[in-house]
């Protein structure tokens, strides 16, 4: 019973490409029939079976790890996965070969734009692969803010945002800080001259950090809580936060 639960919920699929993105970026692209069936917002994730899973609940359906989808049009579906670590989902990343074979849960979450008078996104390295789909997904029009930190030039990634006249995203750089609970990105939201009204922000990535751009615009800025979206993908010493 739960093996054909299973199979109905997993989707089937095989390494189309692997390329170099950026220093730490490999873009990996997944085709299949069945990608071709599902629905996607830009902003949600799928769960990849990387690995099998020695534990009594896990043996069915493996090791699953969270990706961002970068983008899926008919059946393919792309991922831009951030090689950091020494886990099941970067020694996955390293090894995929064009051909393997893997199976996924089809795209879901609700961190997803939303209309509004405008648009905050504040995150590091990791926040980017949600941020670019959603970025691109936005109305023409749209009024966007942006702060965003990676440790260095090379690893930023195209999010679209760059020359449009109604968008204001800047970059900084940590040269080797950690990018936990990052101050100084708090201090680049505090600093933004934002319009008196309230938007909404989109805040991704390292979950102390998030708290703390959080706090900010709720308690300083006494933005609504439920203005704030919130997307914690890590944080140092735990994993399995998404």
């Amino acid at each position: 019973m739960k093996r054909r639960l299973l199979d109905r919920l997993l989707h089937s699929a095989r390494v189309h490409s692997v390329q170099r993105r950026a220093a730490r970026w490999r873009h990996v692209t997944l085709v299949g029939p069945e990608l071709a069936e599902l629905s996607w917002q830009p902003g949600q994730h799928v769960r990849l079976q990387v690995a099998a899973a020695p534990g009594a609940v896990d043996w069915l359906v493996g090791t699953l790890r969270t990706y961002s989808v970068w983008d899926h049009h008919d059946d393919a579906l792309e991922l831009l996965v951030f090689d950091h670590g020494d886990g099941p989902g970067a020694a996955w990343a390293r090894t995929a070969r064009p051909g393997d074979e893997l199976r996924l849960l089809g795209p879901e979450g609700r961190f997803v734009t939303a209309p509004a008078a405008h648009h905050l996104f504040v995150g590091e390295e990791t926040a980017q692969v949600a941020y670019g789909p959603m970025l691109r997904a936005l109305p023409a029009d749209a009024v966007v803010f942006g702060r965003l930190e990676v440790d260095g030039p090379d690893e930023r990634l195209d999010l679209g945002a760059d020359g449009i006249p109604r968008h204001d995203v800047e970059w900084s750089y940590r040269g080797g800080r950690s990018a936990a609970s990052a101050q100084p990105l708090v201090d680049a939201v505090r600093a933004l001259d934002l319009p008196p009204e309230p938007g909404i922000a989109y805040l991704a990535g390292e979950a102390h950090t998030i708290q703390l751009v959080r706090r900010h615009l709720v308690e300083e800025r006494q933005w609504p809580r439920r203005n704030v979206r919130t997307k914690p993908f890590w944080t140092p010493g735990r994993t399995g936060l998404d």
